[in-house]
Parts: structure tokens; sequence; C-alpha cells
């Protein structure tokens, strides 16, 4: 039975906050159980008022003439919309191509591109709990689109085909889809990977971090294969340097055609997709948690039965299953929930839809409903939760993104593997509290050119006294009661007189003011977390 929730809770934590009118009505009237199948099962692609605001959406791109010894390219400033969304890979390999004069703006452009959709789409889309998902498995099959031309160059795709496609689907199949994307090949280095010289970091993720968790690795209590417990049998309890060394070997020869030579004259051709190089491959016998792979196997196969093995392993499903329960419940989420998600995702494993069903079960558990303000807000979640409390009219901005890296999130830009830190305390340090209460009062200011917001408009001519004001606000965004502590305590901080009228003094004094009021209650705790 599923216990009672509101409709702002629900959409705290399963969207990016509460947005349109005509959404609480559709959870209102269908209810949980049915809001929830419907955003389970979304259509491919964005839904059409989304699709119109990421066509409609405009960046700044700016850079200086470049310089001579080098080919020059002149000076540019202009507002561009986001084309390398849908673009092919033919259209964004260009871009890594150094023999092509080219700012390093215009290089880096699609990560940009991507993160500023990343906020379209968390504002604006229909498909809220597919957004959050996508910043979920984007954080767990973290690559870090700043620092390589290549990364950052098939970004769109990686979010396209890779995190967007299997965010709802089969496991198995999503870690394919990341084994063989170009994003992920460069960024763990597996495409430099070859028999006689396997590259390790690919492997080491995969087990470390994609699958298993390092809760798993037991490489300090054995070193060697046999004494893992289960291991004789095929079952390890979980994993040791030497099943990293052997998937190692099982991956060599997945690579990138990027024009590297084959010896001789041969060489790959340089497209940006996904090859596999027969005589890159070590073929000879490896063992991987237990298991026997035989040599000289068909092309891929020794790294897809890799896939399989961790796919299919309880540690696999005790790890990435509470990772959700984690993103969704809170870090308090109980032994049962656990327990219970790890059994639906190892039940569901053979199903297409295997993700959601985890999902669903999740947010029908008892943990769930009982899990209010658990769950800290990264300033993705505070930025979208704002735009979509307040109805402003958002835009996102480079200096937006910007701001957000400086208040600990950087899109696409987090260098090391883990994606960013789940742990609230990295979100609730000194410094950046200071950052996250920048953040929602340059959003009212419209500091950085997001879009204005009518703090009184938005309130409606019912609402004449500054403590109506602020309660109007704490309702929207904290769903709090009328003469709440959370107003109580902004009009205290403001020193402002509760039944002032928003009519007796100057219009741009009460603009001002209630600008403050709004921004105050987004610093809020109640408001800070969902």
């Amino acid at each position: 039975m599923v216990e009672q929730v509101s409709e702002n809770f629900v959409l705290a934590r399963l969207a990016f906050g509460p947005g349109p009118e005509e959404e609480r009505i559709r959870l209102r009237e269908g209810g949980l159980r049915r809001w929830l199948a419907e955003q389970l099962a979304p259509p491919d692609g964005d839904d059409d008022a989304c699709r119109l605001r990421l066509e409609q959406t405009r960046v700044r791109i700016r850079y200086d003439a470049g310089k001579a010894p080098a080919p020059e390219y002149p000076a540019l400033d202009e507002m561009r919309g986001l084309g390398s969304l849908a673009a092919p890979i033919d259209t964004l390999w260009a871009l890594t191509d150094y023999k092509r004069p080219m700012a390093g703006p215009e290089r880096f452009r699609p990560r940009t591109e991507v993160a500023a959709a990343c906020l379209v789409r968390a504002v604006y889309s229909r498909w809220q709990l597919r957004e959050v998902l996508c910043d979920f498995w984007h954080n767990h099959f973290n690559v870090d689109a700043s620092q390589l031309v290549p990364v950052a160059a098939t970004l769109p795709i990686y979010d396209r085909e890779v995190i967007r496609r299997h965010a709802l689907g089969n496991f198995r199949e999503f870690l394919e889809a990341v084994a063989t994307s170009t994003a992920m090949q460069y960024y763990l280095n597996n495409r430099s990977s070859r028999a006689g010289s396997a590259n390790e970091n690919y492997a080491r993720e995969l087990f470390e971090l994609h699958s298993f968790g390092r809760e798993n690795y037991l490489n300090e209590f054995y070193n060697r294969w046999r004494e893992v417990p289960g291991a004789l049998k095929g079952q390890p309890k979980g994993f040791i340097d030497q099943d990293v060394y052997e998937a190692a070997r099982a991956f060599t020869g997945w690579t990138v055609e990027d024009g590297s030579g084959l010896g001789g004259v041969d060489r790959l051709p340089s497209s940006g997709r996904f090859a596999y190089v027969e005589s890159w491959h070590d073929n000879y016998q490896k063992r991987v948690l237990g298991t026997e792979f035989d040599p000289f196997q068909p092309p891929l196969a020794d790294g897809r039965k890799v896939l399989d093995l961790v796919a299919a392993h309880p540690a696999t499903a005790r790890h990435v299953s509470g990772k959700l329960c984690r993103r969704l419940v809170g870090e308090g989420a109980s032994a049962k929930l656990l327990n219970g998600a790890a059994e639906v995702w190892l039940r569901s494993r053979q199903q297409p839809d295997q993700i959601a069903r985890v999902v669903e079960f999740i947010v029908l558990s008892p943990d769930f409903a009982r899990s209010g303000g658990a769950r800290v807000r990264r300033p993705l979640e505070l930025v979208a939760a704002f735009a979509r409390a307040t109805g402003m009219d958002f835009v996102p901005t480079e200096a937006l993104i910007g701001e957000m890296a400086g208040a600990g999130q950087r899109l696409f830009g987090w260098g090391a593997p883990t994606g960013h830190p789940e742990e609230a305390a990295y979100w609730l340090s000194s410094n950046g509290m200071r950052r996250r209460w920048q953040l929602v009062q340059g959003l009212a200011d419209n500091r950085w050119g997001n879009g204005v917001v009518d703090p009184r408009g938005a309130l409606g001519p019912a609402t004449r006294s500054v403590a109506q004001a602020a309660d109007a606000w704490a309702a929207r965004l904290v769903d709090a009661p009328a003469g709440g502590a959370v107003a109580q305590a902004i009009l205290a901080g403001l020193a402002v007189d509760p039944a002032r009228l928003l009519d007796a003094g100057k219009p741009a004094d009460t603009t001002n003011l209630l600008r403050r009021i709004l921004a105050f209650t987004a610093m809020s705790a109640a408001f800070q977390s969902c």
C-alpha cells in the first residue's frame, strides 16, 4: 500500500521542483502510481514544449582572433543556438582536427550546449523523472568534458545515445553502450589498450564505480582469485586486482576510429566511431571473477563476457540499486529498502525496463514517503527548482553555468571518474552554503541574464501586505502554512513591518523588498533540501 505523500514532495524529489499547475493537476487527479507509470515510460525525445525551448535557446560564444604564425581565424562574439545536440558524429568529430584553425571555445562548445540543454530540460521537460535520472547516470558514468577535446566533441552523442536512451532501460545494455562510447573510450584511455600493454583505467572503474562498487573490492583481504569466497564456484563475493588485470586484457582492441596507425601504411579511419581492432586484442585465455575465458573467441566476445558477469552479479545489484535508493530517498535508506531494491534489480535483469522497475519499487516504498527533507539539493536542482517555482521565463547562460561550478557542481566537467560526491557534507560546507545563497540571490536579481522574476506579479492581486507576500512565497517555495516560521524569520531578519502594504512605498522599493523576501525564502533550509 502506498503511503500518502504531498504533491510538493513528489515533485521536489522526482522532478526538479513543483512547476506548472497542469503538472500538479495530473499528479493530483491521477495519483502517484499513475503519474509514476507515465513518467517511467516516456516517449523518445523531448516533449513539444521543451523541444521548442531548446530550439529557441541561444548561448553566447566569444573569443579573440587567432594570432600568427599559426593560421588565423577572426574574432567572434555572437549568440548561437544548440546546434550540436542532434549533430551526427561526422560533424562533431571535425572539432578534433587540429589541422583546421579553430578557437578553443569552438572545440569545447558542445559541452556548453549540453550543459545549457540540461538546464532547459530540468526546468521545462514534461518528463521530469527521466531528467532526474539522466543527472544521476551522468554522475554514475561520469566523463570529464572540460579537458579533452574528443570527450567534449562527442558529449552530445554520449548524452543523447548513451545516457538518455538507457536511463530507464536495461543495465547490461547500458554498460555496453557506455563501454563502446567514444567519450568513455577517451576519458578512461581504453582506446589505447592493446595486447601486451593493456590499459587498466576503464576495467578498474568498471568494477569500482560502474558495477561492484569499492565496498566490494577485496584485495586487502585476498591476493589470489582462488582465495576469494565463492570464486572456485564462479561466484566470488567481490573482486580483486587480478580480476581488473584480466578484464583489462578482455577489453584490448576496443578503440575509436581516430586515424591511429595499424602498422605499415594502414591506418584506422578518422570518424570518431567505436571500432574493434582484432590485431590489438589479447586473444589468449583469461579468468575473470572465477570464470574461465577460452582463447581466440569471436570479436568483442571477451569484453562482452566481462560485462555479462558484472551486470548479473549480486554485488552490482546492491551497489547500483543502493545508489538509486540514496538518490531518491536519501542517505537514511533502510536495510529493508536496500535489500528489496537489490532483489528487484536481480529479478529484472533480463527485462528491457529493469531500471524503471527498480525506481518504481523505491518510489512506492514507505521509506520514500517518510523521507521529506532528507536530500540536499545540488546547484542544478536549486536553479531548476527556483525557476520552476517562480515561473520565470528561464534561459541558460554560460555565466550561470560558471556560478554553479563555483557552488560545487561542474556540469560535465568533474575531473574524477567518481562523479560529484553523494554526501551532503560536501554541499554544505561554509563556502558551499555561501555560494548556494548567492546562486538563488543572483537568480532573483537576474544577475547572469537568466530571466526577470516579477516578485509581485507572480503573487496575484489578493496579496496586499508584506506579511501576505512572505506567506505566499513560503507556500509556493517550501509548502509552508500562513504565518509559518520561514516567513516570520525572514520578515524579522529584514526588520520590516509585516503589516506594511505593498502599495505604501515607491514601486521600485517594493519590488526590491519582494525580491529579497523571495531570495531569502529560497535560502531557507526548507528550500535548500527536499
